[in-house]
């Protein structure tokens, strides 16, 4: 087991080193972020509603460097084993370095004027797991950009800055939540967000428990359009109900979207309820109140399962052997169409818990795990 200060370290180091190695100087900087775990609230930020998603310990490290030529950039990204380069005003290209060119380019839109980068890059977070790969990529690039540049970028708008980037030059139309837990959560506390407003809360992550994630086996590709399409039929409900967002429907006015088509009225659903399932929960982390949290994770589940349509037979099938072997609760996390499932489990019972579910379903692979104290990473499962 490595704790995550170790790990972090490491990647950070690996970074760093890849650099030196790659370039033959040090860095001047290195920026870092965490993946992060949603624990309820799926699909709400995009609808200005509210989130719980908590930092994991698994780390994206960003070494840079100026380069000797201005006008783009170079970057190294170590465990693909790939070295790209990118002019400044270049289009997107599909690929990871999309979302640091986009940091770039976010930055470049509010003035800041960049010289030629060179960066290496070091992940221990899997891409298409659902555990916010790009936004642990864009906040640790903005992070080592800040420290090189020394920009007065507070962490709030560093996560601002992220979304941009992804939304503006990757294409991807999401909402604030992963870069705002990437940029802000802290490990072993829950960030309840308000996604309208953006004010927050951080809440201890209760005792005795861990909330583990665990990769069903199927990578998501969010930019394969079903996200977008989700994203699109809620906009369409709330137009047709005639508010700015869905987040202004309570779940006291569910009777309002019976005047809604199909699925326009199956999505809204899911929205609402699950902003009411995200409150509560928060009322479930203060008072310790485990067994009601995981109740609503299996709530949100179906939610997401039967209403929203994002989850698939493989992620069925990991949340119901989670349950069946003693979790409390259990649901898709990250966008859906594949990634990751979390389950909330009692601490004392975690290692024969994953031994009778990864029995269960062969496929399935240990990502990580957060709890009441900064999460341990046990890179041998």
């Amino acid at each position: 087991m490595t704790r995550p200060d170790v790990a972090r370290a490491d990647v950070t180091d690996a970074a760093a080193r890849a650099f030196a190695e790659t370039w033959g100087v040090l860095p001047e900087a290195v920026g870092v972020a965490p993946a992060r775990a949603n624990l309820l609230g799926e699909h709400t930020d995009y609808n200005d509603g509210f989130v719980l998603p908590t930092p994991l310990g698994l780390w994206t490290a960003v070494a840079v460097g100026r380069a000797e030529r201005d006008g783009g950039i170079e970057a190294l990204a170590c465990r693909l084993g790939e070295k790209k380069s990118r002019a400044y005003g270049e289009l997107r290209q599909g690929d990871w370095l999309d979302y640091v060119a986009g940091c770039a380019a976010a930055l470049q839109a509010r003035g800041v004027e960049l010289p030629g980068l060179r960066l290496a890059i070091d992940s221990q977070v899997p891409i298409g797991a659902g555990i916010s790969s790009s936004a642990a990529l864009e906040v640790a690039t903005l992070r080592a950009l800040r420290s090189l540049l020394d920009l007065p970028l507070g962490d709030e708008t560093l996560a601002r800055t992220a979304q941009e980037a992804e939304r503006g030059y990757a294409g991807m139309p999401c909402g604030i939540m992963d870069q705002m837990v990437c940029a802000l959560g802290t490990p072993g506390e829950a960030l309840f967000l308000d996604t309208r407003t953006l004010g927050r809360q951080l809440l201890p992550l209760p005792q005795g428990a861990t909330f583990a994630v665990v990769h069903c086996g199927v990578p998501h590709k969010l930019t394969d359009g079903g996200y977008r399409q989700r994203r699109a039929e809620c906009e369409k409900a709330a137009e047709l109900l005639g508010v700015r967002a869905l987040r202004d429907v309570g779940v006291d006015e569910l009777n309002r979207l019976d005047a809604l088509p199909e699925p326009l009225r199956s999505r809204a659903r899911h929205v609402v309820t699950e902003n009411e399932r995200v409150e509560r929960a928060v009322e479930d982390l203060r008072s310790g109140d485990v067994k009601a949290f995981g109740r609503r994770m299996v709530e949100s589940h179906r939610s997401q399962r039967d209403d929203f349509r994002v989850s698939i037979d493989e992620i069925d099938t990991l949340v119901e052997a989670a349950l069946a072997c003693g979790a409390w609760g259990a649901r898709l996390t990250g966008g859906g169409f594949g990634g990751s499932m979390v389950a909330l489990v009692a601490t004392e019972t975690l290692d024969d818990w994953w031994q009778r579910v990864s029995a269960l379903v062969p496929r399935a692979k240990w990502l990580g795990r957060a709890d009441a104290r900064p999460a341990e990473i046990e890179v041998n499962r």
